[in-house]
């Protein structure tokens, strides 16, 4: 869960700085070193909502994943709803 939560706060915020950049100054730079990074971001979003045991029980935690830009928190958000019987 927490490699989730670092890959899900890296996608969102990587969204948000090409977003701003576009909007903005659209500098190459910015672009060239967050577009991968959101890329992997999303990757890692993707993986570790499939391989992550409660996903496979909470209904649309995986495919939640998918959604560009919010899809892990998207996911992370279905996966806090359900216990997963740990008590604390």
């Amino acid at each position: 869960m927490l490699t989730l939560r670092i890959a899900a706060a890296a996608e969102a915020v990587t969204l948000a700085v090409l977003l701003t950049n576009l909007l903005t100054v659209h500098a190459k730079a910015i672009t060239t070193y967050a577009g991968p990074l959101h890329g992997m971001a999303y990757l890692i979003v993707i993986a570790t909502a499939a391989m992550t045991p409660r996903a496979q029980s909470t209904p649309g935690a995986r495919w939640s994943a998918f959604v560009p830009g919010i899809g892990g928190l998207l996911a992370l958000r279905r996966l806090r709803a359900v216990p997963d019987g740990r008590e604390g």
